[in-house]
């Protein structure tokens, strides 16, 4: 059983990689569609705000923590969390069973064209594994109806949604009873990292826990996003108080 907790009223819950990976294949087995979404500190903060991804992120199935701040607040707050999981790191894992499984993945997300050379990565490092379709991002509410049959038909087992936070969490909250897949995991820049047109920070910084820092370096314009951790941590210190 998965220990739940709550980092300022939002779930997480308490897995190291080996545990989620195990939760996540265990999904492959249930008859209804399983939510899995790994948020960090910026969408800890964003769902202080947001009343619809809150109930997004406490209606999931599985939600790591990916995000080194939480790791932080956990050990002020003494909340048990064990360590970072990332998403894109949880989602290799899930690609490697099923190329090993031959379960079959779709992928939605990205700009045009970049969740079809996501695929055709993924098909190069893992060439068991079934490709169902993929789609990007780009699509207009009122395609969201032919977006999701299009899923559907696919007849898929896993679908990776690289929306972007937090409008990922959001749209599989809103569409949760009409896909049919076992799976929907929101995987943020995963798509783009697996298309190549993002690059992982080198792994001494995903060691150290500093990704951030080193997107920061890359993207300068990014800092008012960046802004969110020390204003995350701030407000863990007080609650402690």
């Amino acid at each position: 059983m998965i220990n739940r907790v709550e980092i300022m009223g939002v779930p997480i819950d308490a897995v190291d990689m080996p545990k989620a990976v195990d939760q996540a294949v265990a999904f492959f087995q249930q008859e209804n569609l399983q939510v899995i979404y790994t948020p960090n500190t910026e969408i800890v903060m964003a769902a202080q705000q947001d009343p619809i991804l809150l109930d997004a992120i406490k209606a999931a199935n599985l939600v790591i923590p990916d995000g080194i701040g939480l790791i932080y607040a956990s050990k002020i707050l003494n909340k048990g969390l064990k360590e970072r999981v990332t998403g894109v790191d949880l989602m290799g894992e899930v690609l490697s069973y099923c190329n090993q499984h031959g379960k079959s993945i779709y992928i939605l997300g990205g700009k045009p064209g970049i969740a079809e050379v996501a695929c055709k990565n993924i098909q190069i490092k893992f060439p068991e594994i079934c490709i169902s379709g993929f789609n990007d991002g780009y699509f207009q509410e009122n395609e969201t109806a032919a977006v999701i049959e299009k899923i559907n038909q696919s007849n898929v087992d896993i679908l990776f949604v690289g929306l972007g936070a937090p409008k990922q969490e959001k749209w599989i909250f809103q569409y949760r009873d009409k896909l049919k897949a076992k799976i929907a995991m929101g995987v943020g820049g995963g798509v783009d990292i697996w298309a190549g047109t993002v690059k992982r920070a080198p792994e001494v910084y995903q060691k150290l826990g500093l990704e951030w820092f080193y997107r920061l370096l890359k993207e300068p314009w990014r800092y008012k996003r960046m802004m969110s951790l020390p204003k995350f941590m701030i407000k863990v210190l007080f609650s402690k108080k």
